[in-house]
């Protein structure tokens, strides 16, 4: 088949092990991004399957009635960016090893170092050690403050071990279900809604990103929380409702460490959450790393070779025959 993996913006798929699943098919990897559908279709007119990136491009309608050849989209985990009933209309098959009981380690473990950055000052004092200077401040110990975790699940899971390890305390808010599970496991559920963002030193989201939770997290939730404390975002931005952080940072009551963003990628120097001092920003990269990319790629090429030999698996629209 041909096959077009987009944006691998590091040409990082060919180094690892997994790009040998491929050794069968006419491969093509895009190591930029492009936003506009129809420059995108010219590019991958000749595609018969793309293999996707997690949520870098949007599949749209507009997008699959210029690729006539398509037949297949192979990716991993949730797909809020593909329009499955157009992929469907078009004959398109989509394919999505949904992972369940596999966390993003990669993921939990940016989590914890975001935290760890932010309270101990580490941009600040490596910006200040290479510019000529020695100390820039004085950071915070983690042990004994309290962990907040939005969102009872795999990756929640792993960010609470690793967090005990450190010594801090962890409780817990999620939706009724994530509740009544964490206090059967006998986890610590905060009393409510508000009491879980005033006592939480630190808030970190992990809730995934659907219709019923975009702007789940509002502006009075940032409010409720104590002076100098935490939010760390390494899910979606659009779990907190447009414009509420960047509003709250302004006021320079709270800080923040936020791995996603409304646009990405976000080159917009000016950008609040780029220019504030309280706030820490990496450009996506929670689940950017070597070992986690070969683990996801495996799963997305095994389905790519799957569907070539006619038995496709993880398939989202079955009704869609091969």
């Amino acid at each position: 088949m041909k096959v077009h993996i987009l944006d691998d913006w590091f040409d990082t798929l060919r180094s690892l092990p997994c790009f040998a699943l491929l050794a069968d098919h006419d491969v093509t990897v895009w190591t930029d991004h492009e936003p506009d559908p129809a420059r995108l279709a010219d590019r991958v007119q000749e595609a018969e399957a793309l293999v996707l990136f997690r949520e870098r491009t949007a599949i749209t309608a507009d997008l699959l009635q210029r690729l006539p050849n398509l037949r297949l989209i192979s990716q991993r985990s949730v797909y809020p960016h593909v329009d499955v009933p157009a992929c469907t209309q078009s004959g398109v098959m989509l394919c999505s090893n949904m992972h369940s009981g596999t966390p993003s380690y990669a993921a939990a473990e940016h989590t914890l170092a975001l935290i760890l950055a932010s309270y101990r000052q580490i941009p600040e004092q490596v910006a200040s050690i290479r510019a000529g200077r020695w100390q820039a401040g004085v950071g915070r110990t983690l042990r004994g403050r309290t962990l907040g975790l939005y969102g009872y699940g795999r990756i929640a899971g792993a960010v609470a071990e690793y967090a005990r390890a450190l010594g801090l305390k962890v409780q817990w808010w999620a939706s009724d279900e994530g509740r009544a599970r964490a206090e059967a496991t006998g986890e610590t559920v905060a009393a409510s809604r508000e009491a879980f963002f005033a006592t939480s030193d630190i808030v970190s989201l992990h809730v995934r990103l659907k219709p019923a939770t975009r702007g789940i997290v509002t502006a009075g939730d940032l409010a409720a929380m104590a002076p100098r404390s935490l939010l760390v975002n390494t899910s979606r931005s659009g779990l907190i409702a447009p414009g509420a952080l960047e509003a709250e940072i302004q006021r320079g009551r709270i800080h923040a460490a936020v791995d996603v963003f409304d646009t990405e990628p976000l080159t917009d120097t000016s950008h609040p959450l780029l220019t504030h001092p309280n706030v820490l920003p990496t450009p996506h990269i929670g689940y950017v790393t070597e070992d986690e990319f070969d683990l996801q790629f495996t799963d997305i090429f095994e389905q790519v070779n799957a569907f070539a030999a006619g038995h496709p698996i993880h398939v989202i629209n079955p009704e869609v025959a091969t």
